[in-house]
């Protein structure tokens, strides 16, 4: 039996899709898609298997993703479902539409927080001077 493991990164979420023959489940951590919240969330999920279409009836999906905030959670489970999908079909088709729909569909995003700077609260912002 056909398996494939993927993974799809957002900020310091990590999520891990396996894809294997089915009758069409998707499972975030163990919970059904269906009743995933909160629903923003869900909706950014179910993009690459709307966009798949009845491609998506024959595999079952299950993401298991770990850390970060729920919508670095379902970025990540996006792009490990697209990434999934794509290797498991073999469909350059359906790469291509992942492609021209949203690039972070297939590639995961490298961007990062920036580290905190002295004199200052965050990255960017600093104390405030008085010259008077």
């Amino acid at each position: 039996m056909k398996v494939v493991v993927v993974s799809g990164k957002r900020k310091s979420a990590v999520a891990r899709a396996t894809v294997r023959k089915g009758r069409g489940l998707v499972r975030v951590n163990s919970v059904p898609l269906e009743v995933f919240e909160p629903y923003l969330a869900r909706v950014k999920i179910k993009e690459p298997l709307t966009l798949a279409g009845d491609r998506v009836s024959k595999v079952d999906i299950d993401v298991n993703v770990q850390g970060g905030g729920f919508m670095g959670q379902a970025a990540a489970s996006r792009t490990a479902i697209a990434k999934g999908l794509v290797q498991f079909l073999g469909d350059e088709d359906l790469q291509e539409l992942y492609s021209r729909y949203d690039r972070s569909l297939l590639v995961s995003d490298p961007r990062r927080k920036l580290p905190k700077k002295p004199l200052g609260r965050g990255a960017r912002k600093k104390r405030q001077k008085s010259y008077r």
